[in-house]
């Protein structure tokens, strides 16, 4: 049998001091970080539905739980002259599939969900890891109508041929006239 206490081996308490002891200062608890997926690594793992640990970069690769990315678009509505101000600022992270080539010319597509469909589309951009469109689109509608719907966008390859590989979407519920900035999940196209 072996002595498991801390005065059996010399030294071992200054090392679970250092590691363990939360009075420490904080910088020697410095998040890391995975360099492929930017989360901190102690959740680079993660528990599936039988509760078997995978790693993330399975997760990333798997069918529909894949990173589809994100769109950041910015959103303010001018009640003075009604007019709601949608800005499609960039996209990260963005996978498409390999059908579509190695870099497509991809564009956003914007629809106000009212009773007759408000459409808008961005500029198609070459495809590529983070795309930059920061590009405003302006309508006249009144606040009233604006706060039952939804916002829904559509990311659509050009190239080589038109196909839509991801969408998300936003409620209008809380428009002001201080500009808000949203970061949507994008996930697969819905069948």
């Amino acid at each position: 049998v072996s002595d498991l206490r801390p005065s059996a081996f010399p030294g071992s308490l200054d090392v679970s001091r250092s590691m363990f002891d939360l009075r420490s200062p904080p910088h020697r608890f410095m998040k890391r970080y995975d360099s492929v997926s930017s989360v901190p690594s102690s959740t680079s793992s993660r528990k599936d539905s039988q509760g078997s640990n995978r790693s993330l970069d399975t997760i990333t690769l798997s069918g529909d739980e894949r990173d589809f990315g994100r769109l950041n678009v910015k959103l303010c509505y001018v009640s003075s002259v009604e007019q709601i101000w949608i800005t499609v600022s960039h996209c990260k992270d963005l996978s498409w599939p390999s059908s579509c080539g190695e870099n497509p010319r991809i564009c956003v597509k914007g629809i106000l969900t009212l009773p007759k469909p408000v459409h808008f589309k961005s500029s198609a951009k070459e495809g590529c890891s983070d795309i930059e469109f920061m590009e405003t689109f302006v309508f006249a509608i009144k606040l009233q109508s604006l706060q039952a719907v939804r916002l829904v966008f559509k990311i659509q390859t050009q190239t080589p041929r038109k196909k839509t590989i991801g969408e998300c979407s936003l409620a209008l519920r809380e428009l002001s006239s201080q500009e808000s900035s949203h970061w949507l999940d994008v996930s697969p196209p819905s069948k």
